[in-house]
């Protein structure tokens, strides 16, 4: 375990507290044995991230309202970012689990791996407490907080053309795929936008998703959301 050790920063002094932490609950079940999983800390440990990324977050950005930093450790503590964190230091390659759960892809699981991440910092917290598991955590995860740093407002066309719309009361944004191209390895997908009857934009991206999100970020900046922005009252269009 020591590379894994190296990558954390921290030495553990009860090594039995990292067994269990790497220990999936298959493991148990499939050999008949008594071995105790990681599910427990992975209970504590989602606690302690709260709390450092909380703290980590209040003193970094003091202009931010509670909304606004709960929106930013959210980003922190997803299930996509947990398990991210968990292969940038390749998490996945310590666990041990049954032969089911490895051979059906559990060690590139993103629910097992972010599991496993909560599991490893809260066996820290307890074998040295918070200030050892904050360094660990700030050690790991600081590319994201890096760029949480450099872009703390998380861009969201289509959240903010919804919101922008829905302020005249006229229904909602309606967005369409027009076309779709491409083998399935490599699908190029066109989307618009339309709302009141009128095209606010389109966009291209690689899933429908990044073509719609294209789409409203062209319609933000188009001539419509362009004149209801300038506009000093609410016309039908």
């Amino acid at each position: 375990m020591e590379p894994l050790e190296t990558l954390t920063g921290h030495t553990f002094a009860n090594a039995a507290l990292l067994a269990e932490a790497l220990t999936h609950p298959s493991l148990a079940y499939e050999t008949q044995r008594d071995h105790p999983s990681n599910q427990r800390l992975e209970y504590l440990g989602d606690a302690v991230l709260q709390l450092i990324f909380t703290d980590h977050l209040f003193v970094a950005f003091p202009q931010f309202s509670e909304g606004g930093l709960t929106k930013l450790r959210s980003r922190l503590v997803s299930r996509p970012a947990l398990a991210a964190y968990a292969r940038r230091i390749a998490l996945g390659t310590y666990l041990r689990m049954g032969r089911g759960e490895e051979v059906s892809g559990g060690r590139d699981r993103a629910s097992t791996l972010a599991d496993a991440f909560e599991a490893l910092v809260a066996a820290i917290y307890l074998d040295a407490g918070l200030e050892a598991a904050r360094s660990a955590v700030l050690r790991l995860c600081a590319e994201d907080l890096g760029h949480i740093n450099d872009a703390p407002v998380e861009l969201n066309p289509k959240g903010e053309l919804q919101e922008f719309l829905q302020a005249f009361a006229l229904g909602s944004p309606r967005y369409s795929i027009t076309r779709e191209d491409g083998p399935d390895h490599l699908k190029v997908f066109d989307a618009r936008v339309d709302w009141n009857g009128k095209t606010l934009g389109i966009g291209t991206g690689a899933s429908k998703k990044e073509a719609e999100t294209a789409a409203a970020a062209s319609a933000l900046s188009g001539e419509v959301v362009t004149e209801l922005r300038g506009a000093t009252k609410v016309e039908t269009l």
